[in-house]
């Protein structure tokens, strides 16, 4: 499957649309998508966090472990996990754009597996849906950061 990626602009500086976006404890306060987000190691977020997420998509109830890849405050931050047949990075992209912030999520899908590879062209029809998701989540983190910034 070809890369996602929906872009949002933020009033807010980056730094505040970063600490929001990668509070996992916070996670489900910020993001009306997420139904539950268990934090399954201690200690502050970074590269090696390891977190369950539970969201309802298209109707069920869906939960992935996931890990931080690389952590670059405040300007990135990437999460994924392998499932499903399939390697999952959802990259989170903060840039500075005058007083505000341009925030990107980009999430891709690799098929691993021959079953995951003809399974891809379904999921290349969701595309189109997984943007909508991605919108959701940058709309409740403009919310969240704008609403803080004032």
């Amino acid at each position: 499957m070809r890369g996602v990626a929906v872009t949002q602009e933020i009033a807010a500086p980056p730094e505040r649309a970063f600490a929001l976006a990668a509070d996992l404890a916070g996670a489900g306060a910020v993001f009306s998508g997420i139904a539950r987000l268990e934090l399954l190691t201690q200690g502050p977020v970074g590269v090696g966090t390891r977190f369950r997420e539970t969201r309802v998509m298209f109707g069920r109830e869906s939960s992935e472990e996931m890990t931080v890849l690389a952590f670059d405050p405040p300007r990135a931050f990437l999460v994924g996990n392998e499932a499903h047949g399939c390697r999952y990075r959802k990259t989170f992209a903060f840039a500075p754009d005058g007083e505000g912030t341009r925030a990107t999520v980009t999430f891709e899908a690799e098929p691993l597996t021959l079953m995951a590879k003809v399974m891809a062209v379904l999921l290349a029809f969701m595309a189109k849906s997984i943007a909508k998701l991605i919108a959701r989540d940058l709309a409740d983190l403009k919310r969240a950061a704008e609403t803080r910034a004032r």
